[in-house]
């Protein structure tokens, strides 16, 4: 009998990478990581962050890549790249410093570094405090560090909670500042507790930028799901055209454990790329369909980003080659 699939449709976006590295060269003895042999191939490739859980909500690990199928407009497209591994991530925490963030701040920041302690020792970590202006939380002369003793130090400084609220601006120059890290893997994670009301960006200059990157954005929202104004919905609109996920936690109390979740969700990804067959439709979208075989033909849900490429974003990936080359 034919074990189960979960099925999945996307946008997905474009994007050209070069592929050099990957993973399963191994460094010669007496070479650091960075000196093993390379493997080039010039190329566009359309890219996938993909979580799989089983019926428990449970992270599925341990999927080979023939577990995987990617159709394009219903054609199977060859998977090039395919990672599955607590790989380094660059990870940018995007915190809301406006005045109203005032009675949370302490709770914010204990959480975010709580967060910080769960990474990998080799990620690259930032921090941006916003407010009507968007300040680095880190030095200039050492935009990242791997060390979340600094970071929670970096922030406590960078966190004063006044002003008004540029929360478009800062995903904007998170977007920019996470594409410096030097890790293939980007994350970015927002916490605010309100609307946008100072920024020079507009929204949907945000949603085209965040559609043209390779970022998988959280956001964190500190406010009533049931309020009428609803602030929270462009944030899920921007985390979920990346296949990130906004998160509603019922008091301030409860963000430790959202950041957690989030750190977890981070540790638990595929990442896959395939080069596709087809040209980029008129409309500037590639209809993606991703079938995932259970192995013990279990229900199991599926998510990743859906998008729509505006862009071709130029970068490096490292990983498994599933063709050998």
């Amino acid at each position: 009998m034919r074990a189960s699939l979960c099925v999945l449709t996307a946008a997905a976006l474009v994007v050209g990478l070069s592929l050099e590295r990957p993973a399963f060269i191994k460094a010669a003895p007496g070479q650091t990581q960075d000196a093993r042999p390379l493997f080039s191939v010039s190329s566009e490739l359309v890219v996938l962050n993909v979580t799989v859980r089983d019926k428990g909500n449970r992270y599925l690990d341990g999927l080979q890549r023939e577990a995987f199928s990617v159709f394009e407009n219903d054609q199977v497209q060859p998977v090039r790249f395919f990672l599955h591994e607590d790989a380094p991530v660059t990870i940018g925490l995007l915190i809301d410093n406006s005045g109203s963030m005032q009675p949370n701040r302490d709770l914010v920041l204990a959480a975010a570094n709580a967060f910080a302690k769960t990474s990998n020792p080799q990620d690259d970590l930032f921090a941006l405090a916003f407010n009507e202006e968007v300040h680095q939380a880190l030095a200039s002369e050492s935009p990242f560090t791997h060390d979340p003793i600094v970071l929670r130090d970096a922030m406590e400084h960078a966190v004063t909670t006044r002003g008004r609220t540029a929360l478009y601006d800062a995903v904007s120059r998170g977007l920019e500042y996470v594409d410096q890290g030097s890790h293939d893997r980007k994350v970015l994670v927002v916490v605010s507790d309100g609307a946008d009301n100072s920024s020079i960006q507009s929204f949907e200059e945000i949603v085209k930028k965040t559609q043209a990157s390779n970022v998988t954005l959280f956001a964190v929202a500190i406010v009533d799901p049931a309020d009428s104004f609803q602030p929270w919905k462009k944030l899920r609109d921007l985390a979920e055209v990346t296949g990130g996920e906004l998160f509603h936690p019922n008091n301030v109390k409860q963000v430790n454990d959202v950041l957690l979740r989030i750190a977890q969700e981070i540790r638990h990804t595929y990442v896959m790329a395939y080069e596709p067959t087809q040209t980029v439709p008129a409309n500037g979208i590639r209809r993606i369909r991703v079938e995932v075989q259970s192995p013990n033909k279990q229900k199991i849900t599926v998510r990743t980003k859906a998008g729509q490429a505006s862009a071709t974003v130029k970068r490096e990936a490292r990983g498994n080659s599933s063709d050998g080359r």
